[in-house]
């Protein structure tokens, strides 16, 4: 197939799109990917690029990319993030039209994490190139929106019901990352469009990349009982839930709180590793996403978090895919599907959200079993991840659902 991906967010930024479009390649498929520059989680514009401008480049040296101007993020406030959001949105719209203009495509796959919005200049280049378009809905607008308290006024978030309502009308597919997703998005969209199409992850990246993680973190992992957070560290995370445990669990001096990614609450982390003297906390930064296997593989166990209530429940975070993938147990600090993943698979214990007792007392449950008890979680959660979440075996059926529908729609 000749598939054109649309998404604000692709390499060098780490989502799970990367390696998507590299699988669809390797299956024998024509990709190009449309999207902005590169500006996340930092909210800076990454070295070698520039806000301003068309890009073009190559991605793996066989996907065309074209990349349109965007206003970055910067420190994620409201007025930011709007303009990021509307930014890519309307240079999308303007340009991409042109620079496709001699491309033609079976389908159109547009990656949406927030902001749902980065469909609309795909509903375009659906119009023009007489494409299949398919949203894969990474996040429920409005709801996220409420759940995070990016917006609390009624009015507004009635305004963005409607605008989804209208940009799920004009898709032909709506593929979504959790079951507990059906509900939410068939208030906005007819059902027959809804299909259950989970995230996945590459299970063929090496656990060693060749560079070494920093001596420091090493010492640590070697030593302590780590558990180990990856990812963006921002509102939703419940940063202050994780900072919290880190205080509640300053006595145990062989456990260390491990959290690495970068994001809008890593600032005030490390504000409060110094002020509450919280040498249990560790906060290295964030990392290449090649060194992540040989991360988790030192981890004792790894931790996903976020907020309670909302839309935040119905969501299964990509994270938790790696960390199955990865084979060492999990701590859920979380809510709904993402924490059913983890008991179904049998792959860790789970707590209630935004609770740093129940967290420090789940921490110091899994320290306190067996290390074949903590290897058999693991394993468990590698098996259900081959099951349910292998990035090769969901690339194919993506294709597969693309051209049921397609003929579908043409018949």
């Amino acid at each position: 197939m000749k598939i054109l991906v649309v998404s604000q967010y692709f390499w060098p930024e780490s989502f799970l799109i990367n390696d998507f479009v590299a699988k669809l390649c390797e299956q024998g498929h024509v990709v190009v990917v449309a999207t902005g520059k590169p500006n996340y989680p930092d909210g800076k514009v990454h070295a070698g690029y520039r806000a301003a401008g068309v890009g073009y480049e190559r991605f793996l040296n066989k996907v065309d990319v074209f990349r349109v101007p965007i206003w970055p993020r910067g420190n994620g406030s409201a007025l930011n993030l709007l303009l990021n959001y509307g930014s890519f949105v309307v240079s999308a719209a303007v340009l991409l039209p042109w620079l496709l203009r001699s491309r033609a495509f079976d389908a159109i796959l547009v990656f949406a994490p927030s902001p749902v919005t980065q469909v609309i200049p795909a509903i375009l280049l659906k119009l023009l190139k007489r494409a299949h378009l398919a949203l894969w809905v990474q996040d429920l607008w409005p709801e996220s929106l409420a759940a995070t308290g990016f917006v609390s006024n009624r009015t507004i978030l009635k305004m963005v019901g409607w605008m989804v309502r209208f940009m799920y009308a004009m898709c032909d597919t709506l593929l979504v990352q959790s079951r507990a997703f059906y509900e939410p998005v068939a208030r906005y969209a007819a059902r027959d469009k809804l299909v259950y199409f989970p995230n996945s992850i590459n299970p063929d990246v090496p656990a060693d990349s060749g560079v070494p993680l920093p001596a420091a973190l090493s010492h640590e992992l070697a030593q302590c009982f780590t558990v180990v957070f990856a990812g963006n560290i921002g509102r939703a995370q419940a940063v202050e839930t994780l900072v919290e445990a880190a205080v509640l669990l300053k006595n145990n001096t062989d456990v260390r709180l491990v959290l690495v990614g970068s994001g809008s609450m890593l600032d005030w982390a490390r504000n409060q590793k110094v002020l509450l003297k919280l040498d249990n906390l560790v906060l290295p930064g964030r990392f290449p996403a090649d060194l992540m296997p040989q991360l988790f593989d030192k981890a004792s166990a790894l931790l996903v978090s976020l907020k309670s209530g909302g839309a935040l429940a119905y969501t299964v975070p990509s994270k938790i895919q790696a960390y199955l993938a990865a084979g060492r147990p999990i701590i859920a600090s979380l809510q709904g599907e993402g924490a059913k993943v983890v008991v179904e698979a049998g792959a860790g214990m789970t707590c209630e959200p935004e609770n740093a007792a129940a967290l420090a007392a789940c921490i110091l449950s899994l320290k306190a079993l067996t290390p074949f008890e903590r290897d058999t979680m693991g394993r468990s959660g590698r098996s259900y991840f081959n099951e349910h979440f292998d990035m090769n075996r969901q690339v194919g059926r993506l294709v597969e659902i693309l051209q049921a529908r397609r003929a579908g729609l043409k018949g």
